[in-house]
């Protein structure tokens, strides 16, 4: 029996050693497993500070599993940074020279997204100047603009008008602008009064008005200028503004670039201006309205011989007041002249205008026809000065036949 018993026991603390032993082993084992957990979540924090999420992408390049400076670097190299209005549709493109991504921006996604440790969740970031060029492109994309010009309006839709467009820096930069130039030019030839052929009522005797005539504007009137247009409507829609005024860009001819008769009355002729009938050889100052002289025996350009010197036909403006002066040209037979006069009030490039001439001793009706002038209109020296008194530099002239 002792026997038995000596060997149960044995058994019995075999098997309470091996529990025991098991249970050390577990104990050691867990606790190492419990080790290696903490140590691994220890690692995934630390990496969660300094490296992004693995799904995230900032204007599309991804950048999961890279730090701030490698993301930054990426992206700069691979993303469509710059988004063009194109056929009046977004299209992303990537433009070498420019940065879409700083330093401080690409912290302040980074801040968004961080997690205590690496999440699955998907973070898309856009760089703040591609937004700002989208949310501008498609602003102006919108964009209607009201150009008022001498009583008429023309809507200007920039989806009609401008193409590749970008906008960077902080300003757009309008790329294509053909069919702008084009619809200005047409407008130009609607509206401009330059060399445009219209009925006009011109004094007669004593009286401002006489008989209807058709006159045409040379020098006088005025165009668009397209090339200044272009630039101030640009402006205009890249401001957002809704009009634009069409006499802040006009143009002239002449001895000045500035328009005449813009926004006047009596066919944009206004209610000052001289008159000279050819065929009569008389002259006419209208001022306010009112006839202020009328001289009846003036001499213009010779009719018959060279073309060059008939006083030109249409409307002009006189360029400057000058007293003295002198008057330089060249005769027919090609001898030079230098005729010193008190009075000279130009209208033409060509040297034509109004001055006395104390040489002249014929101041018939008839003078003019092969005995006149070079083109200019002789006024006798006993009523030059109530010519000069009475007209002003910028003011239309009308010849007539």
């Amino acid at each position: 029996m002792n026997e038995d018993l000596k060997k149960k026991n044995k058994r019995n603390n075999i098997i309470i050693l091996t529990i025991a032993v098991l249970i050390i082993v577990g104990v050691i084992a867990g606790f190492g497993i419990h080790n290696h957990r903490v140590a691994t979540q220890a690692a995934a924090e630390k990496y969660a500070k300094t490296h992004f999420n693995p799904n995230v992408t900032i204007d599309g390049v991804k950048v999961g599993k890279l730090t701030v400076t490698k993301a930054m670097a990426k992206v700069n190299q691979k993303a469509k940074n710059q988004v063009e209005l194109k056929n009046n549709k977004l299209v992303y493109s990537y433009n070498t020279t420019v940065q879409s991504l700083d330093e401080s921006e690409t912290k302040a996604f980074f801040k968004k997204q961080q997690t205590k440790i690496p999440s699955t969740q998907t973070y898309k970031f856009t760089t703040s100047n591609l937004a700002t060029a989208k949310k501008k492109l498609t602003d102006l994309s919108k964009a209607e603009i009201t150009y008022k010009i001498n009583g008429k309006n023309y809507q200007l839709k920039a989806k009609d008008l401008l193409n590749n467009v970008t906008y960077r820096d902080n300003r757009y930069q309008f790329g294509d602008t053909s069919k702008l130039t084009t619809k200005l030019n047409q407008i130009d030839k609607e509206v401009s009064t330059l060399h445009k052929s219209y009925k006009f009522t011109v004094p007669k005797g004593n009286k401002v008005k006489g008989k209807t005539i058709t006159v045409k504007n040379k020098t006088w009137g005025w165009g668009v200028y397209v090339k200044k247009t272009q630039r101030l409507l640009l402006e205009t829609f890249a401001k957002g503004q809704k009009n634009f005024d069409g006499a802040d860009a006009l143009y002239g001819l002449g001895y000045s670039t500035y328009p005449h008769g813009y926004g006047y009355s009596n066919k944009e002729i206004g209610d000052t201006y001289a008159v000279v009938s050819l065929k009569k050889q008389e002259v006419w100052l209208i001022k306010k309205g009112k006839l202020a002289v009328h001289l009846r025996d003036v001499v213009t350009g010779t009719m018959e011989g060279s073309k060059g010197d008939q006083t030109p036909r249409g409307v002009w403006y006189i360029h400057y007041k000058e007293s003295p002066s002198t008057l330089r040209g060249t005769n027919d037979d090609g001898s030079s002249y230098a005729s010193p006069v008190k009075y000279w009030m130009p209208f033409t490039l060509s040297g034509c205008g109004f001055h006395d001439a104390s040489w002249r001793t014929d101041w018939s009706k008839t003078a003019y026809l092969k005995g006149g002038s070079h083109g200019c209109v002789n006024v006798k020296p006993s009523e030059i000065r109530s010519v000069w008194n009475n007209i002003k530099k910028g003011e239309p002239v009308i010849i007539y036949e």
